[in-house]
């Protein structure tokens, strides 16, 4: 989905003189911050630690599953499983600008200033991992691929459900449940996948 297409769609009927109650319920995922400002609200203000945590920790999530899907490109030798990994990367990246946007808004650094970011985030693959990755090609690569796609997408998934708990930003939470509902679709394309190679 087009971040730009979604927030101008949503735009147009502030710039028409409508109110942000006709659209309330009709919220893109993409959509950028500044396009429900038509209350005068601060979209800055709607926003809590958890929704931070979110962002913070789902970037380099994305990236890292951005970066799985870019080798797939040139390493694996199954159809689907190019054709799957060219989607995750459609999908991902403007979620990763998005979440940037956010941070910006909010006046959040995207590094966790303690610290703490990459320490026990669930999915993420060690650097040995990505090099196993990296080196493997044809049917090695797919089977290596689709394990570990897995365990990354599991790991998202665990991350967008406590977002969905705990967070108050309802363009981050409703963002979480887009990631929470695609991610577990592909997970069970790519258990189909596993079982086949």
């Amino acid at each position: 989905m087009s971040v730009i297409v979604a927030a101008g769609a949503l735009a147009l009927p502030t710039a028409c003189g409508g109110t942000s109650d006709s659209m309330a319920g009709h919220q893109k995922v993409g959509s950028s911050a500044p396009a429900i400002t038509a209350t005068g609200a601060s979209p800055s203000a709607a926003f809590n630690d958890a929704d931070v945590t979110f962002a913070r920790m789902m970037i380099p999530h994305h990236e890292q599953a951005v970066d799985m899907a870019d080798l797939a490109a040139t390493r694996a030798s199954d159809p689907e499983i190019k054709e799957l990994a060219a989607k995750i990367k459609a999908e991902q990246d403007p979620e990763i600008r998005t979440m940037r946007g956010w941070l910006t808004e909010w006046g959040k650094p995207e590094s966790d200033p303690e610290g703490h970011m990459g320490h026990g985030m669930p999915g993420m693959m060690s650097a040995q991992d990505m090099k196993k990755l990296e080196a493997a090609k044809g049917k090695r690569f797919d089977k290596l691929f689709t394990e570990q796609m897995i365990a990354h997408h599991k790991g998202a998934i665990e991350m967008a459900r406590t977002e969905q708990a705990d967070g108050s930003n309802p363009q981050a939470k409703e963002l979480a449940k887009t990631i929470e509902t695609t991610q577990q679709t592909e997970v069970e394309q790519l258990r189909k996948i596993l079982d086949r190679l």
